[in-house]
This record gives structure tokens, C-alpha cells and sequence, in this order.
């Protein structure tokens, strides 16, 4: 099942007249019809500006869509998008109806202009040594049941780096090795990317063995067309793999760097506040709490966006953090997602136990394994920090007082999974999130005197802890007596967890 769709079609045609319009619709019949039946296939119907397509081989509909991409491109155009799924289907009256229609409709809506996406059914069905390809992710789609998997067919003039290889490429760390003749030099923090070697081959097998010891998850083989069999073998070991022809491939890291160059020449001025402060606090990561919590939350899960935030939930995502009463477990929602240097198919799970680094496409998270109210913690700094002067106080919370450190606050509910019973029921019609449940708007206070920092509850009922070398403190909560709230001690390097965010003490940069 295959569709093409006009990209920005609404607003080309709000500004042509009734010829303008019909002239385009028949210039996009007459691109994609003869493609189609060339290949066997047929156009069903066409619904707007995009044309349903029926075909009888996954591979034939993906070269369909690879031609049609070609005509287009070959035009100076960008302006259609395809999708495909492989499956049943129902012909009634000369329409067809069945599931794989749905999904086709559906990954349409979430393909790029100028991209050819497609589902797991046509992911099973093509000949790989036939069609290049790779996973874009999992993604949850309107009226489609569960998270499916999607895939990119990838043009000859397209190569859409990896977010790791374009931000080494930024940052000046992509290592470009296209020949076995010397050992690279390395930069501290390498991204390796091996052109031009065939995959499988002694050669590459070679270059890489005359490498250092480097995380795997920061090799990159370049290529074009790629063997199911070398592809898996080359991937298990948690690399990855950047599809292209060495021309596009060429093209978009000059392109990624030259974007780099000209946003060298801004005039913003960023002033470092922090730099003048004697400690910073630095909201740096994601808390657990243990299931079941209060007869409420059966089991909860969060998604981690490229940016590095938390969210309920999101097509963006690259991973999800599931928390279940058997334990916390991981699921890859993109490539390039790694866990102790073992790599995480996109759609798979894996649990966490102890410690544990997690390599993703945009930078690493560290999950630290507690006991009691929490299971653990999931950590990476993020950009929301604060410096704290001498003499100067501090809040944390959803609403804290000025100056104050806000936590994030993640609106609905499609993240938790409630347990039976009425006070769950209760929870759930009242709005009950695990954000705003478990941190007050005033939660603590950091006092900084003579280099020594106190940290003293603000709330009554929603407990404040000290994480400190893996261990969770007792649990911090106000009194109502001022006299009587309990006060701790920190130093840099300690973290205090509260609802679901962790804070730590940071010596300034």
C-alpha cells in the first residue's frame, strides 16, 4: 500500500486560481502513474492531492517510490512525500480497506517532504541487498494500536547524518577514515566514521582493530546498499551505520559544517551569570519512584527527547524508562541507543540493574540503581542550573519563591498505569500526576554561609532526600515548628532528590 502526498499542497493552492490547481494534480498523476504501472501496481484513488497505490512486491513499490523521488529531485522539486506498508488488504467496489491502509495513511502524515517512510510489514517483506534503508524510530500514530516502527528508503542525493556524527561534526570531532594506510589521530571525544570500505570486509575489519579501545557506539560505517547479514553483524556490537553514497554523504557534512560557520558569526552575547556564584545547583536528571505507589500507580513510564528532557510522552522520543513492579527497564524508541556498549534495537527492552550508562544519538545518561521510595535515578546535567552567592538562599520546587529553582512540570496522565480500586479512581478524575503529587511548590531551601551549605525541608507531607554516593538519605520533611525542621549539610557533589528530580551541588564552571 503506497501513497504520495504534495508537500505544503494547502499552501500552494491558496494562492492559484481553479488552472493552477488542476494543473498541478495532473502534473503529480502524470509523474506517478507510469511509475506505478510499470511496476505492476495500480492507483486506486486519489484522495486531495495524494494518490493511493496498490502493488504486489514491497520491493517494487520501494523502487516505485525511489523513481519517483528521482523525477522529482531531477526537476529541482522536493515536493512529495511517500509512505508504504505491506499487508492485507480488502478490495470492495474498486476501493481497498484493511489495517496496513490506516498505517500507510498515518506514517504519510509523519514523513518529511522529500522522504520515503515505511512500516515493519514492508521492513520484513523487501530484499534488503535491493533497497537502502534505515530505522527512523517508533513513534505512536493516531488510531494505530501501540508504538510502530518506521523506516526511511534513502535516495542516492540523500544522506541524513545521525545526531551524533552531525554534532561531532560541529564541534570539529569527526574522524573521516577512507583508507588503511596510517593509523588516524584522535581527538579526545572521537566520532569514527569509515568510508568507502566494503562491509564485511578484511579491510574494515582491519582499520578497526588498529583503532584504541573506543565505546562503540562512536563507529560509523558509511554506505550505500548494505547485506542483512553484514548490517546485523556490524551493528550487534552497538556501531552504527550512516546510509548514503559518498557524494550526499560528502555533501551534508560539508553543509552541517558550513551551517556551524555562519552561526559563528552572531552577535548574541550570553552572560554566565553562574560564573559569579560559589555554587551551583544543577537539575540533573530524572527520579524514580517505587511501584506500586499509594495503591495509585500500578507502574509509570517517561520518554527522554534529543534535547535531554523528560517527557510524559512524544513522537520525538529516543528511549522510554518503564517502571513496573519487576523492576525498571529500558526501551530504544531510535537507533543508535546502547546500554553498557551493547546496542538496543529500536522497539527492544532491557532491564537495568546497579549502574549503568546508557549511550544515546544526542549524549549519554547514567542510571544509579536506590532502594526504598525510589528505585533509582536517571542522570544527566541539564541546562537548568542556578548559582548560589555567600550568604544567598535558595528554593527548589514547582513554584518556588525568588530566586528559586522551578521543577519541571509534566501535564497528563497517558504515562501512568493505574492500579484497580477506588482511590486510584479518585486520583485519576483529580488530575493525579506523579510531578505534582510527590513535589510541593515550596519543597527545600539551600542555604549557603562560610562555604558550608544546609539544605531544610519546606513541606510537610511531600518528603526532600539527600542522594549521596548511591545512598538515599532518610526522608526530609517541614514541621510545624520552624525550630523543629530538620537541616543537612551538603557539599559539592551532592544530590537531592524530591518528586521526580534530582539537584545537584555543583562547583561552578
Amino acid at each position: 500500500m503506497l501513497f504520495t502526498d504534495l508537500v505544503n499542497y494547502t499552501a500552494k493552492v491558496s494562492r492559484m486560481d481553479r488552472e493552477g490547481i488542476r494543473r498541478i494534480l495532473a502534473e503529480h498523476e502524470n509523474l506517478v502513474r507510469p511509475i506505478i504501472e510499470a511496476r505492476g501496481g495500480r492507483i486506486i484513488k486519489n484522495i486531495g492531492d495524494s494518490f493511493m497505490c496498490l502493488l504486489d512486491s514491497a520491493t517494487d513499490g520501494l523502487r516505485a517510490a525511489l523513481e519517483i523521488q528521482d523525477q522529482t529531485f531531477a526537476s529541482g522539486g522536493h515536493g512529495i512525500r511517500v509512505a508504504m506498508t505491506t499487508g492485507d488488504v480488502e478490495e470492495i467496489d474498486g476501493d481497498v480497506y484493511g489495517e496496513c491502509v490506516n498505517l500507510s495513511a498515518r506514517i504519510l502524515s509523519k514523513a518529511p517532504g522529500g522522504e520515503i517512510w515505511f512500516g515493519q510489514g514492508t521492513r520484513e517483506c523487501m530484499n534488503d541487498s535491493e533497497i537502502p534503508w534505515e530505522p527512523v524510530g517508533r513513534f505512536r500514530l493516531k488510531g494505530i494500536p501501540g508504538e510502530q516502527a518506521c523506516y526511511r528508503c534513502v535516495h542516492a542525493s540523500q544522506a541524513i547524518l545521525p545526531d551524533r556524527v552531525a554534532a561531532a561534526a560541529k564541534s570539529g570531532n569527526l574522524v573521516r577514515v577512507r583508507d588503511t594506510s596510517r593509523p588516524p589521530i584522535l581527538p579526545l571525544d572521537p566520532t569514527v566514521l569509515f568510508e568507502g570500505f566494503p562491509p564485511g570486509s578484511r579491510e574494515l575489519e582491519a582499520v578497526v582493530s588498529s583503532l584504541p579501545v573506543l565505546n562503540p557506539s562512536s563507529l560509523f560505517l558509511a554506505a550505500y546498499q548494505i547485506p542483512t547479514v553484514d548490517r546485523y553483524a556490524w551493528e550487534e556490537s552497538g556501531r552504527g551505520i550512516l546510509i548514503g553514497t559518498p557524494q550526499a554523504i560528502d555533501a551534508a557534512i560539508q553543509e552541517t559544517m558550513r551551517a556551524v560557520s555562519r552561526a559563528s558569526g552572531s552577535d548574541t552575547i550570553v552572560l554566565d551569570v553562574a560564573s559569579t556564584a560559589d555554587v551551583e545547583l544543577v537539575i540533573c536528571g530524572l527520579a524514580l519512584p517505587a511501584v506500586p505507589l499509594s495503591s495509585v500507580v500500578a507502574s509509570y513510564s517517561y520518554e527522554l527527547l534529543p534535547d535531554g528532557r523528560w517527557v510524559n510522552g512524544s513522537d520525538r522520543s529516543i528511549l522510554r524508562v518503564d517502571v513496573r513492579p519487576d523492576g525498571v527497564f529500558i526501551t530504544a524508541l531510535s537507533p543508535g541507543v546502547s546500554v553498557g556498549g551493547r546496542t538496543i534495537a529500536a522497539g527492544d527492552s532491557t532491564p537495568l540493574r546497579g549502574e549503568a550508562r546508557i549511550f544515546t544519538p544526542t549524549g549519554s545518561v547514567l542510571y544509579v540503581g536506590t532502594q526504598g521510595a525510589y528505585v533509582g535515578v536517571m542522570l544527566a546535567d541539564t541546562e537548568m542550573r542556578l548559582g548560589v552567592l555567600n550568604g544567598g538562599k535558595v528554593e527548589i520546587g514547582r513554584e518556588p519563591a525568588h530566586p528559586g529553582l522551578m521543577f519541571p512540570d509534566r501535564r497528563g496522565q497517558g504515562n501512568i498505569h493505574w492500579c484497580t480500586g477506588s482511590r486510584a479512581a479518585r486520583a485519576r478524575s483529580g488530575g493525579f500526576t506523579l510531578d505534582r503529587a510527590l513535589a510541593g511548590r515550596n519543597q527545600a531551601e539551600f542555604r549557603l554561609n562560610d562555604d558550608r551549605i544546609a539544605l531544610s525541608p519546606l513541606h510537610k507531607t511531600c518528603p526532600t532526600y539527600v542522594l549521596r554516593d548511591g545512598v538515599l538519605g532518610q526522608p526530609l520533611v517541614a514541621s510545624e515548628s520552624p525550630t523543629d525542621t530538620p537541616s543537612v549539610e551538603l557539599t559539592v557533589g551532592d544530590m537531592v532528590v524530591a518528586g521526580t528530580t534530582v539537584v545537584a551541588l555543583r562547583a561552578p564552571e
